[in-house]
């Protein structure tokens, strides 16, 4: 059998071979690996443990998603667990796509879990809008950094989102029943009392719901205040995946089956929108 030489190749040849190993190169190396975690409530559920991470996989990075879990757990609730080391948490884990739920856990055990790259916290949904009710953050933020095995990880803020118009909860009392009013008030916290606890860092979901809303309609969440499944929750997915990765969510294609073409480009156009006004703060 001859063996031929590569040098006998036509040299268009050997500059596509070459082309084509540096682009898988190129490939391979922008691929990232992130974990990330949620201090947070079932605001936190409804934007990150589905949709999530197929999303990235999607765009070819892999997530490690982890969810501190207490429905219409507050700041304060946060810093009270941890003063009193509290067995409070359902920690929900996703890997390889696949979610654990871990019952009566504590938040030390979740933060030391994972050399975490990206740790969110947020204000309980009738609060996000309230100033007043802040007072506990550094205290919080200070707790998870001081803990977290990743000195370099990144403590950043989940904007949470306003309730529907007709949501008739005492909760929703706090801004006159109005959907424009709460968003507004988020807005505010988000741009004037998030930089003062020395957290610059914005994932909108609230901004990019807000957005959606202007081509879906007010039909976003499924009980008045949780997010609509699936559109509300693969909206949030989507903000959390642009925020993550860093790259541009209309370039990606996956969503659940139950989701047409073109309301995932609606969704995914908003989230995009939103992650261009709301991501970086400025600093204090």
């Amino acid at each position: 059998m001859k063996i031929t030489s590569c040098t006998s190749y036509p040299a268009a040849f050997i500059k596509m071979l070459a082309v084509m190993a540096a682009l898988a190169i190129s490939f391979v190396t922008s691929a990232r690996s992130l974990r990330v975690l949620a201090i947070g409530n079932s605001f936190s559920e409804d934007a990150i443990e589905q949709n999530l991470y197929e999303l990235a996989a999607e765009l070819g990075d892999t997530l490690i998603i982890g969810n501190a879990f207490i429905g219409g757990c507050s700041i304060d609730r946060h810093v009270d667990n941890i003063n009193n080391n509290k067995p409070e948490y359902a920690y929900r884990k996703v890997v390889d796509g696949i979610k654990t739920d871990k019952p009566s856990s504590v938040l030390f055990d979740i933060i030391t879990d994972e050399p975490w790259d990206i740790i969110s916290l947020q204000q309980v949904s009738q609060w996000a809008g309230k100033s007043d009710t802040f007072k506990n953050l550094t205290a919080l933020k200070e707790y998870v950094v001081n803990n977290m095995p990743n000195k370099d990880a990144e403590i950043v803020w989940h904007m949470t989102w306003a309730y529907a118009n007709d949501f008739k909860s005492d909760n929703f009392r706090h801004y006159g029943f109005n959907q424009e009013a709460m968003y507004d008030s988020i807005v505010n916290v988000v741009k004037t009392i998030i930089p003062e606890h020395n957290i610059n860092l914005v994932i909108p979901s609230g901004a990019a719901i807000q957005s959606a809303r202007k081509s879906f309609g007010d039909v976003l969440n499924r009980d008045g205040y949780h997010l609509a499944i699936p559109l509300g929750r693969y909206t949030a997915a989507c903000t959390w995946c642009e925020f993550l990765t860093g790259k541009n969510i209309t370039k990606c294609s996956y969503h659940p089956a139950d989701i047409s073409d073109s309301d995932a480009k609606k969704a995914r156009k908003a989230v995009h929108k939103a992650l261009k006004r709301y991501k970086k703060l400025p600093q204090k």
